[in-house]
């Protein structure tokens, strides 16, 4: 792994000058805190300049979370992608709190995941890229700066890197100490999601043993126990061969990557640091950082600090993104067209996706630009129940998926991956699914602090579906390349 090293002193002053000089983008010269002079949105303000300046100050002397070489595997891995060669997996918590950290709910969604990354592998015959909305996904935008609730209006909740979900006064007021916390809870995670990636419980003759008790009995229990058993009897040949996790790292361990949303400038500005081997900017708060839909503004800040750093890139595209803007952005964070750099990921709502995606994908083609396309089927599709809580009906999530994949082999681009929000323990937020979940069991297990997730189950549907969406654009496109052969 390639370290990274903080810019002070004399050295570091001269790899900043050359690393300033390189930068990419074609918005002039780039610096970590350019982003400073343009508008920034969704973002708090401190009552207090001076304690934020001393809370980055620590923040800028602690180590890297991530290094520049995972950073770049990474993308290599998503350059794949672009090609229909790899499958992107991202997937996680809405937003990660401080309240609900522990090591047993970092380890369910982790190996949920894996039991994802299982069926998309085994079934779509895809090598499978493992993202994680882990390990930094604190910060969250909100429709609104401020919330009512019985007639009380106090800002809103904006993550726990920066206020408390507590209805009062005191928690609401944001606190640069919180990016502090923020940043151990996330060291403590990435200590934890490497040791099951490289430690052995990533092994595949282990696939039995990923499997979360409430979801044993279920009907996608069912269904992964079945290819669980094919998979042991694929591994017990190829151990026959002489195939072992002994000769094969791939069969003991996984690659495993982090993402967020940088949202809070201020955190990770701190965090940006010169790759010592190739005296490039990196953010080393995560692998892959995306901007969201309600900060994408060309002429933004959020997008003046992405285009300066090396890191795999992610862009939210909603229904309200005009083709010439998303080539604009396209040439804001991506001008040298590196296959890997940048995936779009389209949140478009189960009800506009075959409408609103195709233009988007046909002017990408057009100009030429390598991304990889991803579809968000959670964002589109939030509703309000009856029963006053926020939910995703999972029959919306699942006909968004099934419009992303019709419109990518309508358009002939390769579908290059699905971004959700779910996590490894019991929850009922999200309506529907096998477990049919409704409107009245909500209140049962609804712990999220922002927006609804998929649980478990839900979470193994969707990757089903994935997978047989995957299976039927590869038949197509061999069908396609025997008619042209012909």
């Amino acid at each position: 792994m390639t370290g990274l090293a903080a810019s002070s002193g004399a050295r570091s002053g001269k790899r900043c000058e050359m690393a300033t000089e390189t930068a990419m983008g074609t918005g002039g010269r780039w610096t970590p805190e350019s982003w400073r002079a343009k508008p920034a949105m969704q973002m708090p303000t401190y009552p207090d300049p001076a304690k934020l300046q001393a809370a980055a100050a620590r923040l800028a002397g602690y180590p890297p979370l991530v290094f520049a070489g995972e950073a770049r595997s990474l993308k290599e891995c998503l350059g794949r992608a672009t090609q229909g060669q790899a499958f992107l997996l991202q997937g996680g918590d809405c937003a990660e709190s401080f309240s609900e950290f522990h090591p047993n709910n970092i380890r369910d969604t982790f190996r949920v995941l894996l039991q994802m990354a299982i069926v998309l592998t085994f079934g779509g015959a895809t090598p499978v890229v493992k993202v994680g909305r882990m390990a930094g996904q604190f910060a969250k935008p909100r429709s609104a700066d401020m919330e009512v609730v019985d007639g009380v209006e106090l800002p809103a909740y904006r993550g726990d890197i920066i206020n408390g979900f507590d209805f009062t006064p005191e928690a609401r007021v944001p606190d640069p100490d919180r990016m502090v916390q923020a940043y151990n809870q996330s060291a403590a995670t990435l200590n934890l999601l490497r040791a099951f990636a490289q430690g052995g419980y990533a092994d595949l003759h282990k696939v039995h043993q990923w499997t979360l008790g409430f979801v044993e009995k279920s009907p996608q229990g069912e269904r992964y126990r079945d290819l669980a058993g094919r998979l042991d009897e694929a591994l017990a040949f190829m151990a026959a061969c002489g195939i072992t996790g002994a000769t094969t790292p791939q069969i003991r361990e996984t690659e495993f990557f982090t993402s967020h949303e940088a949202l809070l400038l201020p955190y990770e500005q701190a965090l940006t640091r010169i790759d010592s081997t190739t005296g490039d900017w990196y953010a080393v708060s995560a692998h892959m950082l995306w901007v969201g839909d309600r900060t994408r503004q060309p002429d933004g800040a959020h997008i003046e600090y992405l285009r300066g750093i090396r890191n795999p890139l992610g862009l939210k595209c909603g229904p309200s993104l005009d083709p010439d803007e998303l080539i604009r952005l396209i040439d804001l964070l991506n001008p040298a067209d590196e296959p890997g750099r940048l995936t779009l990921i389209c949140r478009m709502g189960h009800d506009k996706v075959e409408d609103k995606l195709p233009a988007l994908v046909r002017k990408v083609k057009r100009e030429g630009r390598t991304v990889v396309w991803s579809c968000d089927p959670m964002h589109g599709n939030t509703i309000k129940s009856s029963t006053g809580f926020k939910t995703r009906p999972f029959d919306r999530v699942l006909a968004e998926v099934r419009g992303f994949f019709e419109v990518c082999r309508t358009e002939d681009v390769h579908p290059g991956g699905v971004h959700f929000e779910m996590t490894g323990q019991d929850v009922t937020e999200c309506t529907g699914g096998a477990q049919a979940i409704t409107e009245h069991s909500l209140a049962l297990r609804y712990h999220t602090a922002c927006d609804p997730r998929l649980n478990a189950s839900q979470s193994l549907e969707l990757a089903f579906l994935v997978a047989e969406e995957l299976k039927r654009t590869r038949r197509g496109l061999k069908l396609s390349q025997q008619a042209a052969a012909e």
